[in-house]
């Protein structure tokens, strides 16, 4: 280690190579700074997990029959089919799937109707195939958006996984609040356009049922008492006519309950020539019934028919109305889109709103809109994976921030210096350069985008431990050194660099070594990598920028440190190997 002891000394000894140092290192900590808005790293809650199945959430317009329903979903298995890595699929019509943990958070046991439909896909092992299902299903969403979607106008398609992290009800969740439902339901339209038009995003959705013209049948009650009829009798034919009913149980051995006997008339009888009132008229003159006198009595003449809008469903958060907009992101961070959204919203709502941008806090880009005309409020709320990531990012960094204080009291107790305590720190922080950079070649030399997500600053948060001990080494030992055997200050700080490089190295090697593990897999990853590529950086900086730090510190009573207590306590023997 003689080398890199005169290597330190000569740059000690020069003005202009420590010079270089600083500023070498300076760059380095602001250009790898400038990566995020240059977006050569991208940051994101947790990337996307390789898993064995994952779901298609099928949604035709409102209204729409079971057989069209079916039509969308009959092209979509017609593709998976040709799938190698698709085991098996199970369809499920007018339902979600059994409950699963996408399920919970994305409304799955809510599907009730005709113009929903939902496909569970079963992979192979995921240890047993080369793409991941997050890149599968991102190769397959424009192949099935493209040949399946317009099947029938208006149809939503999405695919959809298991969170790999806090469940959400999607990437970015976009709450159009206000009391004016039908206005509500304008700005949720646009907001979904504007969304479609943001390069990155996805699966965009209004969770919002369409409003249409439907028809009520409704026994008019004088009419049914002069014709000798009974309600139930009317209500029935109407249930048989349309829908089936159950008109019989059976019993078996096999089951503990009763088994319902189902009668329903045919799909070419159930069927209207249209959709017009004048249909479902001709359908009820073709349905008799026979009152107590014997007669035979035209359904068409108790029954009135009354054209009604649909009763959408109204959903609720806090007390207020809003309709979610919801957005999924195909492989990029919900950032960039996020801020291109909304300043598109800004641009596009202030036309006929005033646009308020909200403070800085937990909801900072929310956008507050009033009517120019009316003066009625509204409000655009961001939220899912999005406002997850905002909340982690900010609790971490208050976790690191709180590290970095914390730290720096306990090392100005120990050494009762400022200075020494502010070098500690310095140089623990730098390590934020090796995170990013680390960050930058591992998305260069893997397939898909590698994000620096929430445990990539959890192993940064760990790092500052580390670093700390690296450079606690150099300072105790050069001190000792100083104080102990006299010697000048310079060489003092080489010999400390020169003797603590190999403990340092062999102690970033087993952080190396033990972190690769890490680093494959798709969820942390990011801590491994940020534990390997810190780790490296910390040496550096332990081992140059911190010598120099060092020697720039002020030099009293015989080469002490400014504010260094002179009494402080040292081993007697000092044994020094070279």
């Amino acid at each position: 280690m003689k080398k890199f002891e005169n290597f330190v000394h000569n740059i000690l000894k020069s003005k202009v190579k420590k010079t270089l140092v600083i500023v070498l290192t300076a760059v380095a900590f602001f250009a790898s700074l400038m990566m995020f808005p240059t977006k050569l790293v991208l940051a994101k809650m947790l990337p996307g997990k390789s898993d064995n199945t994952y779901s298609i959430y099928v949604d035709t317009p409102t209204a729409s029959s079971i057989e069209e329903t079916k039509k969308v979903t009959s092209c979509i298995t017609n593709i998976l089919t040709k799938e190698k890595y698709v085991k098996n699929m199970s369809i499920f019509y007018g339902q979600g799937i059994p409950l699963d943990y996408a399920g919970l958070v994305k409304g799955a046991s809510m599907k009730r109707t005709e113009n929903v439909a939902e496909i569970s896909v079963n992979l192979t092992d995921k240890h047993t195939r080369k793409e991941p299902s997050f890149l599968m299903t991102q190769r397959l969403r424009p192949i099935i958006d493209k040949e399946c979607g317009h099947i029938i106008s208006g149809s939503t398609i999405k695919l959809v996984e298991q969170p790999s992290g806090p469940p959400t009800l999607a990437s970015i969740v976009v709450e159009v609040q206000g009391d004016n439902i039908k206005q509500s339901r304008e700005l949720s339209v646009e907001v979904a356009n504007i969304l479609s038009n943001t390069k990155g995003l996805v699966d965009i959705d209004v969770m919002a049922d369409d409003i249409y013209d439907t028809y009520k049948l409704i026994p008019n009650i004088d009419k049914v008492a002069r014709s000798g009829l009974a309600i139930k009798q009317i209500n029935n034919i109407l249930y048989l006519a349309f829908e089936g009913m159950v008109i019989a149980t059976k019993n078996s051995e096999n089951h503990s309950d009763q088994i319902p006997i189902f009668l329903i008339l045919s799909d070419k009888t159930k069927r209207l020539s249209d959709s017009s009132q004048d249909a479902i008229r001709s359908k009820l003159t073709s349905l008799n019934l026979m009152n107590q006198r014997g007669m035979m009595v035209p359904l068409s003449e108790v029954v009135d028919i009354k054209k009604v809008k649909s009763e959408p469903m109204i959903m609720h958060k806090d007390l207020k109305r809003m309709i979610n907009v919801i957005a999924e992101t195909d492989m990029v961070s919900q950032v960039y889109p996020l801020l291109d959204a909304r300043e598109k919203m800004i641009e596009h709502f202030s036309k006929n709103y005033t646009v308020e941008k909200a403070g800085f806090s937990t909801y900072m880009f929310d956008l507050y809109l009033t009517d120019k005309q009316t003066g009625e409020k509204f409000l655009l709320r961001w939220d899912g994976e999005m406002k997850v990531t905002l909340d982690t990012f900010r609790d971490l960094g208050a976790a690191f921030i709180a590290a970095l204080v914390l730290i720096f009291f306990l090392l100005v107790i120990y050494y009762k210096s400022f200075s020494i305590s502010g070098i500690i720190l310095i140089g623990s922080f730098l390590s934020l350069i090796g995170v990013i950079v680390g960050h930058w070649v591992a998305d260069l030399i893997t397939e898909q985008t590698f994000f620096l997500t929430a445990t990539s600053l959890i192993g940064f948060i760990a790092l500052m431990g580390i670093s700390s001990r690296n450079s606690l080494l150099l300072i105790d030992f050069a001190m000792s050194l100083m104080s102990e055997h006299g010697m000048e200050k310079k060489e003092a700080i080489a010999v400390s660099a020169a003797t603590r490089a190999k403990p340092i190295m062999l102690t970033a090697v087993a952080i190396i070594l033990g972190s690769a593990l890490l680093a494959s897999d798709p969820i942390f990853g990011g801590l491994g990598v940020a534990l390997i590529s810190g780790t490296v950086a910390a040496v550096f900086v332990s081992l140059l920028f911190v010598p120099v730090l060092m020697d720039n510190a002020k030099a009293v009573n015989g080469g002490q440190f400014e504010d260094t207590l002179i009494d402080q306590e040292h081993p007697n023997d000092i044994s020094i190997t070279r």
